[in-house]
Order: C-alpha cells, then structure tokens, then sequence
C-alpha cells in the first residue's frame, strides 16, 4: 500500500498541496484529451456523427456571464478553468468522497461514469442550455446532444482512472 493510500481514507478529501494540484492538471489534461479526440475526430471523423464545439459554448458562456465575447477567452475556459482544475477538482473533493462515503463498495469505474453523467448534465443542461447560454434544454436533445454525453462520461472515467493510477504509484 503506497503513502499516499495510507494517509487517505476512502471517503475522505485529498490533502491540498502541490502535488494534489499536478494529480488534477494531470488527470484533467490527460482526460481534456481524450474528450476532444473523441468529440472533435473520432465522432465526427470516423463515425460520422456530431462534432463537439466545446470552445464556442464556452465562449457563449463568457458572453452572457460576463460579457466577454474572447475566442481565446472561450479556449481558456473550455480548456483550463474547466478541464484542467475545475472538473478534477469537484472529483477529487466532492464527488468521490461522498461516492466512496455513500456507496463504499461500488468500484471506482461505476463512480466515475456517474461524475461523468453529472458533468454532462452540468455542462449540457445547465450551462449550454437556457439558464446560463439561451440554448434549447440539452441542446434539443440533437446528435450534439449524445456524443457529448459520452465524452463527458469518458472524461469521468479517464479522469478517475489517472487519479486511481497515479495514487496507487504514490503520487498526490
């Protein structure tokens, strides 16, 4: 068992230190990743379907909350804020503590595809639809629609999984 698992109860948050913060930029880049190849190219590229434009949301976002219209701003967001410390931060210190409080012998991967459900109906239905971005609820329930359910359930899953990963190498 590596430190790192020692000094962590299940259920329990992460220290707050800066390797906790490389174990999100990690995860979240790694899962960032993945959830563009598969929105941006697998999707669209090979099987035809919808493409993700997660930058333009995130620009709309920017519009309406704080009236910045910044394509670089949109790319920030989508990538950075969001990907990198945001989505890993509520994984780390809310999601999986309560997951592993509330249902202790669930395995990792079943919370993850949860987190990863939830962060699609954040992202779809509260801040692309008609709340924050004036879109229809979900996107109108269009192909946009699905490929980015499962690219925000992938991102869950990925991103757990570098967590579980790292942590178990001792890292964070």
């Amino acid at each position: 068992m590596s430190t790192n698992q020692t000094s962590r109860m299940r259920g329990s948050m992460p220290s707050i230190s800066t390797s906790t913060l490389m174990l999100m930029i990690i995860s979240g880049s790694v899962a960032t990743v993945f959830f563009d190849i598969w929105g941006q190219v697998i999707s669209p590229g090979v099987l035809g379907w919808a493409a993700l434009a997660p930058q333009p949301l995130a620009q709309a976002t920017l519009r309406v909350l704080f009236d910045i219209n910044s394509k670089a701003g949109g790319h920030f967001m989508h990538l950075f804020l969001v990907g990198l410390i945001g989505y890993p931060l509520g994984y780390l210190f809310i999601f999986r503590p309560i997951f592993e409080k509330v249902l202790p012998g669930l395995h990792w991967f079943i919370g993850a595809a949860i987190y990863g459900f939830g962060l699609f109906v954040f992202a779809i239905g509260i801040m692309a639809g008609p709340l924050v971005a004036g879109n229809p609820w979900f996107l109108g329930f269009s192909g946009i629609t699905w490929v980015a359910l499962i690219g925000h359930v992938l991102y869950g899953i990925v991103c757990a999984w570098i967590i579980n990963m790292l942590e178990r190498k001792g890292f964070g």
